[in-house]
């Protein structure tokens, strides 16, 4: 069990997948990353439960859906699951059921899913397996850009291990910072302040 970090539903306990296709995003990732997120988009004064109001967010290779249920739960709207393991979208929707809110869960893998009608999501998170392939991830990335997944304004974020290579984000995306959490990095990218 993993639990929701703030927001309206700070506290509350929500389901994990009993499998090993699942890596969890720990709670002090988790709650570093919203930290800095909040503080990007100018929202740091906001109440916890609306945070990220008004923001959409994506979350690509959701496992349990804990990333795109803390951000729900900051008030972010609509929110959308992507899972490509039936068992663990099963998890995930359950999740989502308990606590309410604008949040769906989409059984597919995240290339099928981005073959489909794009809807552009303020915040696009990735956090995939470790051992997928650079160069499958790079392509991803360019899906999500190129498809017309992420917003104009919108900010890409990509979990993976310090040991493997830093993403290759589309070149549109110029603006690219990291933050190091133990041995977890997570990548920032947006389109800057010229594009």
């Amino acid at each position: 069990m993993t639990r929701i970090i703030a927001g309206r539903h700070r506290g509350h306990r929500i389901a994990t997948p009993t499998s090993n296709a699942t890596r969890p995003t720990t709670d002090r990732v988790r709650e570093s990353v919203f930290a800095a997120l909040i503080s990007w988009l100018g929202e740091g004064d906001a109440a916890g439960d609306q945070a990220l109001a008004g923001v959409s967010f994506l979350d690509l290779y959701a496992g349990s859906g804990a990333v795109g249920l803390e951000a729900s739960s900051r008030g972010a709207a609509p929110v959308r699951l992507v899972e490509r393991e039936a068992k663990v979208a099963a998890v995930a929707s359950q999740n989502a059921a308990t606590l309410g809110g604008t949040v769906a869960v989409t059984r597919a893998t995240v290339s099928a899913f981005l073959h489909g009608a794009p809807t552009p999501y303020d915040v696009v998170w990735l956090d995939p397996p470790y051992d997928l392939a650079d160069t499958e991830l790079d392509a991803v990335l360019q899906k999500v850009v190129e498809g017309g997944w992420l917003a104009p304004d919108g900010v890409m974020l990509v979990e993976r291990s310090r040991r493997t290579a830093p993403p290759q984000f589309p070149a549109v995306l110029a603006d690219v910072w990291s933050r190091r959490y133990g041995e977890t990095e997570v990548w920032f990218a947006t389109r800057g302040d010229d594009a």
